[in-house]
């Protein structure tokens, strides 16, 4: 498997790129503000061809460049129907402070011409690659994580958990669609139970793995308190 990721644009959002190796079709992993001109490097130096761009979650840090980059490639977009609507309305998923800071612009938000909706556990075969969905509400109501077989290094999956879980902490549940008892929930029912082997690839920050977290973050040691 080849991973190309790299942060862009204010919110340093990394964006991902996935494929069965070089010269291959390839899934991009949301691209936010200013990741268009990150994902064409990567595409144009590896010789890779995006068929899907796959949303972790619909706040517009991840999902600015979604129609673009799409449409340049003549992708499919896939997100979960809980936040499909934001793909048209962003800032119905935006602080105030956000929004102000961005209506300083003219944008026109407008949804890919395909777009497919993801359901807790379908599993995607895209470009040569398999990808596992979790539907993780609590950062918003549509999030969900993709995990993937990996099989290398001593690593038996990775998993691109977008705004879910970070190294050291989680994702914030203050902003409109997010609900922390929800979130508590997504972890407990979706991270505690897989194996530390797990490398994790996130929304934002560096890399980290399951077992990592389970023995340092605070939260999902907190979780794992309360079920033992």
């Amino acid at each position: 498997m080849f991973i190309a990721g790299f942060p862009a644009g204010p919110w340093g959002t990394n964006c991902y790129v996935v494929a069965t190796g070089p010269g291959a079709e390839c899934v991009v992993i949301d691209p936010g503000k200013d990741a268009a001109a990150g994902v064409d490097q990567v595409v144009r130096e590896h010789r890779l061809k995006p068929v899907s761009v796959l949303v972790t979650h619909g706040h517009v840090d991840h999902m600015w460049c979604v129609a673009p980059v799409a449409g340049t490639y003549d992708a499919t977009a896939w997100i979960h129907p809980s936040d499909r609507h934001l793909l048209t309305d962003p800032m119905s998923g935006m602080s105030r402070e956000t929004t102000q800071m961005l209506l300083g612009g003219s944008y026109a938000w407008a949804e890919p011409d395909d777009v497919r909706e993801l359901s807790d556990l379908a599993e995607l075969e895209l470009a040569g690659l398999r990808f596992v969905v979790d539907h993780t509400p609590g950062h918003t109501q549509g999030s969900v994580t993709f995990r993937s077989p990996y099989a290398q290094q001593d690593v038996s999956e990775v998993m691109f958990s977008g705004d879910l879980l970070f190294a050291g902490s989680i994702g914030r549940t203050d902003l409109p669609g997010g609900d922390h008892a929800t979130m508590l929930r997504s972890l407990s029912d979706k991270v505690l139970p897989l194996a530390d082997d797990i490398v994790v690839l996130p929304g934002h920050g560096e890399q980290t793995s399951i077992g990592r977290e389970r023995a340092t973050n605070p939260y999902l040691q907190d979780l794992g308190q309360d079920l033992s």
